[in-house]
């Protein structure tokens, strides 16, 4: 064996750490370039690692090298729910592995790494084995990192925090310490890791389970290195499929404003405020006004000015719901990304997201950018993913008053050095802790542009406003004054401190007292009138209240049918006019299919419930029917701006407003209740009435009213 063979003169440090150098260059590479073998029990291994050792293990290779490697795999909470309901717990590891090896391989760089083994498989040369920590039917992953490489004569150890993964190794802070076997100070503690490696391989390791998974893994192996062979060194790609070299000046994954779009001057006036509070702010714009647009243009000038310093930048992307996050998709391809969409099943997107954070670490990339639900970004594999990121992050809140919520406003990251929320209505309804907490993490309002304004530049187009006046039953009454009563009740004990969460008692009524509201039973009949002088019209979006009459739940009373149903008869059946349902329960497919024939004239109505509240494009909609008549601000505003959006062709929007008042002759409520009841309507009457071109044949309407219950000055 030569001197340039040998561990002893590899010139490998005691120890090594992110701050004074890299662990990769310095450790990693030159001792495995003069190793005969190399065993490593770690945490997590992925093939990708094998990329930034690229010359290390081809020497390695080369040699003749023999390597062991111990891991655990990266269970999922479906793994985990499995072993729970005793399955196999050996085909569960299995199956784990098995994915992450066949995710890696969708990426051409982890592909190659993992070919680069190809030839130690078939020749017996590499082993893999998976361990765990077993206690009954609980399973707990093992997190132990040594490694031992050996030459003819000598070893060394080391033990440290890196894991076997990109971000192990070049993207987080890490350190290792090294023992030599030549050296009497590092003699003993050597010779101990490498006794403690053989023993978790033979499985004589008390609480740890170790067990084989080379033939397991043999398949994909064999189909990686066949891979790397036709892909061949010459040709490398990134995520987006577009090849890349290795430098710190490739721009892969970084936003760029489109030549084709012209960005309106109210845009680049939001951007630059947001700017000028250091990438920190919430921008309240109206429906319809680009929201989504003005956010992509400010993530790429941060993206542009990051890499001029060469530092990449990962942006994420949180949206209400999956069809929002498609939709973002879209607009961020326009902007050159492939973004990664994260929801439904986490193995569907876990693997891209872990290697878009492996690449940004290596530097094959500059940015990229994860679009995810508000419910996956709270779960726990998303937050451990997003943990792992120690770089530039920016992060932006599609519709950001959703995240005031207590259950997920504690997972806000708080390294995301840029912070943006949009929203037409960022104030959270009876929630001032929850819209403290907005604030707090994106920063204040930073630029305002209301419905009014977006009108007046022709963001928006004009619109007509018709409020349709129908009353409560007795029935009804009723129940709208008992709850009214629990209302005050616990404002009067909370000093109106109580939080109307979903999970709180105030949250609840509210629900219940708006779901009266929407579900009234005059709505239908006063709905068929409207449809009808309408009927040869196009473009009509119709929102219905959610679940059932509250009402129909009462002990003994009779099940009504939902809303949407009853407007859905009246409208195809009886009325024989062309109409579809967009729901949450209506596939994805089905809900584009829906949109598509309602822009082509193939459908005159679509009936929806807050599915096309926030965030949905459908510009081609010309008239609204609000059956939903809620309090809320938000729902309403939201709305309103779904049927203001501009379109060819479209000059003025038509909104009918159906109003709830109690019957005139009624005995049973209270003045005060009675009179609060109107006054919450008319509220959003008004609000709705003053930017209309109609607003004082409006007003003359709601006058009656007005006089009746003493509400002139609203």
């Amino acid at each position: 064996m030569s001197v340039s063979d040998s561990l002893r003169y590899a010139d490998l440090a005691g120890e090594y750490r992110s701050d004074r150098g890299s662990v990769v260059d310095e450790f990693y590479v030159p001792a495995l370039s003069v190793s005969r073998s190399y065993d490593r029990a770690v945490g997590y291994f992925t093939s990708s690692v094998l990329a930034v050792i690229g010359a290390g293990v081809d020497e390695f290779v080369r040699r003749g090298g023999v390597m062991r490697i111990i891991a655990s795999p990266y269970l999922l909470p479906e793994d985990v729910a499995e072993i729970e309901a005793g399955y196999e717990l050996r085909s569960v590891l299995e199956k784990a592995a098995i994915r992450d090896l066949e995710r890696a391989i969708e990426d051409s760089r982890a592909a190659r790494g993992l070919g680069k083994l190809g030839n130690l498989v078939a020749e017996g040369r590499l082993d893999f084995k998976l361990a765990y920590v077993t206690s009954g039917n609980r399973v707990g992953m093992y997190h132990e990192k040594i490694g031992v490489f050996r030459d003819d004569r000598d070893l060394v150890a080391f033990k440290g925090s890196a894991n076997e993964t990109l971000s192990g190794l070049i993207g987080n802070f890490e350190s290792i310490e090294v023992f030599r076997s030549w050296d009497e100070r590092g003699r003993e503690r050597a010779l101990r890791i490498s006794r403690h490696f053989d023993d978790l391989w033979a499985d004589r390791t008390t609480t740890l389970r170790v067990i084989p998974f080379t033939d397991a893994a043999k398949k994909i192996v064999e189909r990686s290195h066949q891979m790397a062979a036709e892909l061949g060194d010459s040709e490398l790609v990134d995520y987006n499929g577009a090849p890349v070299t290795i430098t710190s000046e490739s721009k892969v994954g970084i936003l760029t404003i489109p030549a084709e779009l012209q960005v309106r001057e109210y845009q680049k006036q939001a951007v630059g405020r947001w700017f000028a509070m250091s990438g920190r702010g919430i921008l309240r714009m109206a429906t319809g006004t680009g929201k989504t647009l003005t956010a992509l243009s400010a993530g790429a000038q941060v993206a542009k000015m990051l890499h001029k310093t060469g530092e990449p930048l990962l942006t994420v992307v949180v949206a209400p719901y999956q069809h929002l996050v498609d939709q973002w998709a879209k607009d961020i391809e326009w902007f050159g990304v492939s973004p990664v969409r994260a929801y439904e099943s986490t193995a569907s997107w876990f693997g891209r997201a872990s290697h878009l954070l492996d690449s940004l670490a290596l530097g094959t990339s500059q940015g990229g950018v994860v679009i995810t639900t508000n419910k996956t970004f709270g779960d726990t594999a998303f937050q451990n993913i997003l943990s792992r990121y120690s770089g530039r992050l920016l992060l932006i809140a599609d519709e950001a008053h959703n995240l005031g919520a207590k259950h997920i406003s504690s997972k806000l990251p708080e390294n995301a050095e840029f912070r943006l929320g949009l929203s037409a209505t960022p104030e959270r309804w009876f929630d001032d802790e929850g819209t403290a907490a907005l604030t707090d993490y994106f920063g204040d309002v930073v630029f305002e542009m209301g419905i009014g304004e977006a009108i007046k530049a022709g963001a928006l187009c004009r619109y007509t406003y018709t409020p349709v006046i129908v009353e409560l039953d007795a029935e009804e009454t009723e129940l709208y004054v008992e709850i009214t009563e629990k209302i005050a009740r616990i404002f009067a004990a909370q000093q109106g401190s109580e939080r109307a969460d979903e999970d709180s008692a105030l949250g609840a009524l509210l629900r219940k007292r708006s779901n009266l509201l929407g579900h009234a039973r005059a709505k239908l009949p006063a709905l068929r009138k409207e449809i009808e002088k309408r009927r040869g019209d196009w473009h009509q979006l119709l929102y219905c209240a959610e679940g059932r009459h509250p009402l129909s739940y009462e002990a003994g009373a009779p099940e009504e049918p939902a809303q949407i149903d009853q407007a859905l008869d009246l409208v195809g059946n009886q009325l024989q006019m062309p109409a579809a349902r967009y729901t949450a329960e209506t596939k994805r497919v089905e809900r584009r299919q829906v949109l598509e024939r309602f822009a082509n004239n193939k459908l005159q109505v679509v009936a929806s419930m807050r599915c096309l509240d926030e965030g949905v494009d459908v510009p081609a909609a010309r008239t609204a029917y609000l059956l939903a008549s809620s309090t809320n601000p938000r729902q309403f505003i939201q709305r309103r701006g779904r049927v203001l959006r501009q379109s060819p062709g479209k000059s003025v929007a038509d909104i009918v407003d159906f109003i709830v008042v109690p019957p005139e002759d009624v005995a049973e409520m209270r003045d005060n209740t009675e009179r609060g009841m109107v006054a919450r309507e008319l509220a959003r009457v008004t609000e709705f009435a003053h930017l209309a071109e109609n607003e004082a044949e409006t007003l003359d309407i709601l006058r009656p009213l007005r006089i009746r219950y003493g509400l002139l000055d609203i």
